[in-house]
């Protein structure tokens, strides 16, 4: 497996990590023992940079990676992430992003993940409520203590990553980006670059939509989350769908799979960047780990442009009530 650093100072990864909240939560049904399955396979391949949160589940996906990496954790780059206080029902719950609430959840993923120390320790969502300054400065504490190795934020506009950055170096931002998704490209990804800051895409697959996993909301789960996402509505996914079956056609003619080439053009953004697309399936784990080594000429991203232009996905990625916890 290739490997990629995370930010000017931060820890060699693999460059495609592996997104674990699928295993628990959010996207059909939970399934503990297919990610057990999936993180074992991962670190066999080399794929050792895991992503999870303790909003995952709630806190389930932390015990299972956990679980996972017992008698292995030599071998993983370990983030998870704080800040999200789950709903008492439906809904995307709140955002606390104090720094009592930072040194409590800490301890608390420490003691779910089995470890002495995080390697990369997130703020899920900036709170509003709390400047950025008091946040991260509670995090630089924990890095203090050795509790936490590098820290990094979720879903920043580039204003914030530059304020946060004055407090403690961050190693790494994390947002959505994909074929899809191409917001970070005006502010956030350049500020990245300006500042030293590796770049982790989310979702790098469109939510299964790029890799033709996700054709209709028949047979999702009545919880599963894309069931509230405007992108993923009957009439707006159906002109989505047309993009990405011409993406298909380019992926045939590359002899791979369109998961691999929509990986592949995310990779081709920059050495800053490595996307964690999530499974729970070891053989979805296996095709894209396979994309790093996919290479695409000049031609080949000028098509897929073409193909894919920026801003010609239909609909909102999130619903209202979740977009509104993202900074723009």
């Amino acid at each position: 497996m290739r490997q990629r650093r995370l930010g000017r100072d931060g820890p060699r990864v693999s460059a495609i990590g592996l997104g674990c909240m699928g295993m628990s939560a959010s996207y059909g049904t939970p399934d503990p023992a297919g990610g057990l399955a999936t993180i074992a396979r991962a670190l066999d391949l080399g794929v050792n940079f895991l992503d999870t949160a303790d909003i995952y589940g709630p806190f389930t996906n932390e015990e299972l990676v956990g679980q996972a990496i017992r008698g292995r954790r030599d071998e993983v780059v370990l983030a998870t992430k704080c800040g999200f206080v789950p709903a008492s029902g439906p809904g995307p719950g709140s955002i606390d992003g104090s720094p009592e609430h930072i040194r409590s959840a800490c301890e608390a993923s420490r003691r779910r993940l089995g470890v002495a120390t995080i390697d990369l320790y997130y703020l899920h969502r900036v709170d509003p409520k709390v400047p950025i300054e008091a946040s991260v400065g509670a995090m630089a504490g924990l890095v203090a203590e050795g509790k936490v190795r590098f820290l990094g934020l979720s879903e920043v506009n580039g204003r914030t990553l530059a304020r946060a950055q004055k407090i403690h170096p961050i190693t790494a931002v994390q947002s959505e980006y994909s074929l899809w998704t191409r917001n970070p490209e005006e502010v956030v990804l350049p500020t990245c670059r300006e500042l030293g800051v590796g770049f982790v895409p989310f979702s790098p697959l469109g939510r299964g939509v790029l890799s033709g996993t996700i054709r209709s909301l028949d047979g999702l789960p009545p919880g599963d989350f894309r069931r509230g996402v405007p992108r993923f509505q009957p009439e707006n996914l159906e002109r989505n769908l047309a993009q990405v079956d011409r993406l298909a056609a380019l992926a045939r003619e590359k002899g791979c799979t369109l998961a691999q080439l929509a990986l592949a053009w995310v990779l081709a953004q920059g050495e800053e960047i490595v996307p964690i697309p999530g499974t729970k399936r070891t053989s979805y784990l296996e095709e894209n780990a396979a994309a790093v080594d996919l290479r695409l000429s000049r031609a080949d991203l000028d098509r897929i442009e073409a193909t894919i232009p920026k801003g010609s996905a239909v609909g909102e990625r999130y619903s209202p009530a979740s977009q509104a916890l993202a900074e723009r």
